[in-house]
């Protein structure tokens, strides 16, 4: 299923350093099925960062084809990356651009992180440019039933029980001979 992500820009006050409060008007990138979802949900998120009025200015459908959150960066980057193919009928390469908005410290962890990325694409690909994002943060949809799921590890044993099951029904017993197993399970 393929993800729809929607850049939400809000204008709100902000509490600097300092502790003067000055109206800034901030980014946020976020997943949603329609307009309606992405403007409702950039409000609830909006109410934990500040108890002030807010508003949002803009919510548009944001180009990117993937995310990538990286642990330990704090910015995120819009890479542009190239995929190159070989027309069959023309015998030319045909370049097809995606984004993908990538998290890190610098440009260069940027362009690493980037290239992780992108480790299992099988085509050859370049990344012509990699800019700094006006995106603040990004809030994807987690409906909060995969961390129950993964805290009591039911997605794992369920995997795993199921393959020991399979493995136990095509085992044939030492004392049974091939032929005669297939007479019982029958």
């Amino acid at each position: 299923m393929s993800v729809t992500w929607y850049e939400c820009k809000v204008k709100y006050k902000k509490t600097h350093e300092t502790g003067e409060q000055k109206i800034s008007t901030d980014t946020y990138l976020l997943d949603a099925v329609s307009f309606t979802e992405a403007e409702s949900r950039i409000t609830e998120e909006m109410k934990a960062y500040t108890s002030e009025d807010f508003r949002i200015m803009n919510i548009k459908v944001a180009n990117f084809a993937e995310v990538h959150p990286f642990e330990n960066s704090d910015r995120w980057f819009k890479s542009k990356v190239s995929l190159v193919a070989l027309d069959e009928e023309s015998g030319k390469e045909k370049k097809t651009n995606i984004y993908l908005l990538v998290q890190a410290n610098d440009v260069k962890e940027a362009f690493e992180n980037t290239t992780k990325a992108m480790e299992d694409t099988m085509g050859d690909y370049t990344i012509p440019s990699i800019t700094e994002s006006p995106i603040l943060d990004v809030f994807p949809y987690f409906t909060g039933e995969e961390e129950q799921l993964e805290k009591f590890n039911v997605l794992e044993d369920s995997e795993t029980s199921e393959v020991e099951v399979e493995a136990e029904e095509t085992e044939v017993p030492e004392t049974e001979t091939p032929e005669e197993h297939e007479e019982v399970k029958a």
